[in-house]
């Protein structure tokens, strides 16, 4: 690392599934003579710590030329990991921002209130510091760009046979990427951003939210803060939380505590607010083994820390909340070494409970 060069603070949307992942290489071509080669090749190519794993993931290209697979399927593959490299590499420079991934219609005119209050939302999240991710569409996606400005955007086109092109904000960026697959530009958005913010749309929107909110339940993605603003006194986003307690609620389909991943609002400032709140104490978590690691802008007291102990005893699989430092298994993340952790053993599916978690640990006042 060069001097002076701030340390690059990578996210782990998964919660800990990938920074985990073991040093070594695993899987074999079944030639020890063709693996020696590989790990030859690999080595003067010289990839540092991260050896391992591209000489895995060559294995794996080998492993698909003599697997009965079609020339579409490979082509398939082949454009998917070309995608995720470039959006990986697109990315790489700004890990260290944090991001809020902005949704809605691109067919909403300028002038529309839900054009306004995507602008505003943009640009009062510029203000504390966070980078606006957008479909690079027009309507609702241009609006966000346009008040989140160029320099401080992030375009993820998708190549259709109509409708979609980069709006004027956007275009010609080198923060622009245009995709060939839905299913790689909807992990984009989840991997690289820090909250997400849902404003009307059609079907597209609708998939994006509930793509979230399924990988947050699941416990595929870590929980993070979840808007949907409606226009000022606008109803869209009340009948969809209408429709979620009425029927999937009602049904039991869902669990009460899983209508806390989200939020719904008709005012920017508080859908502003709930992102902002969400970091205030609380800043990530991964899980080690069978441990969840919570990570802390500041120290607990004694009495916060039995506050959680009484009120979250249910989010516990054994023992208690313990507070300390990092564990072995986190030195791979420099950048927030430094940072107190809450150490539990959790009981997992529980996603909404965890929110209210975070909710709480929110609440308090920490010491630096």
């Amino acid at each position: 690392m060069k001097k002076n060069q701030p340390l690059l603070e990578e996210k782990d949307f998964t919660g800990g599934g990938i920074l985990a992942l073991p040093s070594n290489r695993v899987g074999t071509t079944g030639n020890k003579d063709i693996d020696e080669q590989i790990s030859a090749l690999v080595e003067e190519w010289d990839c540092g710590h991260r050896n391992p794993l591209i000489e895995e993931l060559i294995v794996t290209s080998l492993k698909l030329g003599h697997d009965t697979n079609t020339a579409a399927d490979l082509k398939l593959i082949n454009r998917t990991l070309k995608e995720l490299r470039a959006s990986a590499k697109m990315f790489h420079p700004y890990l260290s921002v944090r991001k809020v991934a902005v949704y809605g219609s691109a067919r909403t005119p300028a002038g529309q209130p839900e054009f306004e209050a995507a602008k505003e939302f943009s640009e009062k999240m510029l203000k504390h510091k966070f980078m606006t991710i957008t479909g690079a569409g027009d309507g609702i996606m241009g609006a966000a760009q346009m008040g989140a400005g160029r320099d401080n955007s992030f375009g993820l086109n998708i190549s259709l046979p109509f409708e979609q092109s980069a709006n004027e904000t956007i275009l010609g960026d080198h923060k622009l990427i245009t995709y060939n697959y839905f299913f790689t530009r909807k992990l984009a958005f989840v991997k690289e951003s820090n909250a997400a913010a849902l404003f009307p749309g059609g079907f597209g929107t609708m998939d994006e939210c509930f793509e979230v909110l399924t990988l947050m339940q699941t416990g595929k993605a870590s929980v993070f803060p979840v808007v949907m603003i409606d226009a000022p006194g606008g109803s869209y986003w009340k009948t969809f939380l209408q429709f979620v307690r009425e029927h999937l609620g009602r049904l039991n389909l869902i669990s009460e505590e899983d209508l806390n991943l989200f939020k719904v609002t008709d005012d920017v400032d508080e859908a502003v607010e709930e992102i902002m709140h969400f970091y205030k104490v609380f800043h990530s978590y991964r899980y080690v083994g069978e441990k969840m690691v919570i990570r802390l802008q500041g120290k607990l007291s004694d009495e916060d820390l039995a506050t959680l102990n009484a009120d979250f005893a249910d989010l516990l699989k054994s023992g208690q909340f313990e507070q300390g430092g990092a564990l072995p298994e986190e030195r791979n993340e420099e950048a927030i070494h430094k940072l107190p952790r809450l150490i539990l053993s959790v009981n997992r599916g529980k996603a909404g409970r965890l929110r209210q978690m975070i909710n709480a640990i929110n609440s308090f006042e920490v010491e630096d």
